[in-house]
């Protein structure tokens, strides 16, 4: 399958879109953050250089200082796809990001969603 077009989206356009899914549930664009920062090891000042950079979803995990390595414990569907199916490596990181978006927008509690 070829992802290319979503690996061409930048985090800036996606960014946006998960603090309005996650505020309309009840919770905070800093649970997000959190959460994100987690996911892929951005320290809160570099975090936001990614977003003022407009980089694309791949050169934003591709710069990314680790993705957590209990970010392997994120399955299930998203889109009607399971997670740990997906053969494409970036592919699956991207979909366990909007695993954790979802699961924070739901209410699902912070320790729950960092797989602690």
């Amino acid at each position: 399958m070829d992802y290319s077009r979503v690996f061409a989206m930048t985090f800036a356009s996606v960014y946006p879109l998960y603090i309005q899914k996650v505020e309309r549930k009840g919770r905070t664009k800093e649970e997000l953050d959190e959460v994100l920062r987690w996911l892929t090891g951005y320290t809160k000042r570099k975090f936001e250089a990614q977003i003022k950079s407009e980089v694309s979803l791949e050169e934003f995990f591709r710069q990314a200082p680790e993705v957590h390595p209990a970010a392997e414990k994120i399955t299930g569907l998203i889109c009607g796809i399971r997670i740990e199916e997906i053969a494409d490596p970036l592919m699956q990181v991207i979909r366990r990001m909007d695993k954790v978006v979802d699961e924070l927008a739901k209410g699902r509690p912070m320790e729950k969603i960092k797989r602690v």
